[in-house]
């Protein structure tokens, strides 16, 4: 069943509201709506199970705290087929932070996020490199992020 089907005009406009300013509460977004708060947590809740919702992050300007490096990793791996057991290595790296398979010379590409280049060379030698089923990897330092956004959905 196709998921989308799933939802009605007012789920599309309790997100439509939550994506431009996540941090409304759901009072206020019923009352934008002429619903109840209660709805909307029900209609949220509805949205999580289904997948589409998929909790709620916190954005920190790293470099306000000291940590000045974001990485981009494109990597190759062995074989395709080891994707999955590299994703889930990956992802036992806090530092990794976004983990694509992806089409093109790389099969995932990797996002980092690390305090200097003496603990981006710690991260690439000590960690990545030591995952099993990459075979090697190429570094893109980011100079400066200008854009972060959700794409609208209206």
């Amino acid at each position: 069943m196709d998921k989308k089907t799933d939802l009605d005009p007012l789920d599309y406009n309790i997100l439509k509201i939550l994506v431009e300013d996540a941090n409304l509460p759901y009072t206020e977004i019923g009352q934008r709506l002429d619903v109840s708060g209660g709805t909307v947590h029900v209609r949220m809740k509805k949205m999580e199970s289904m997948g589409i919702v998929k909790g709620a992050q916190l954005l920190i300007d790293y470099s306000k705290i000291g940590w000045d490096i974001t990485a981009f990793l494109g990597i190759y791996l062995d074989k395709s087929s080891l994707y999955e057991d590299v994703a889930k290595q990956l992802e036992a790296i806090p530092e990794v932070v976004n983990i694509h398979y992806t089409t093109g010379i790389y099969s995932i590409f990797a996002k980092i996020i690390c305090r200097d280049t003496q603990h981006l060379r710690e991260v690439l030698h000590d960690k990545i490199q030591r995952v099993s089923g990459i075979q090697r990897t190429e570094t893109f330092i980011s100079l400066e992020e200008s854009l972060i956004r959700n794409t609208p959905l209206f």
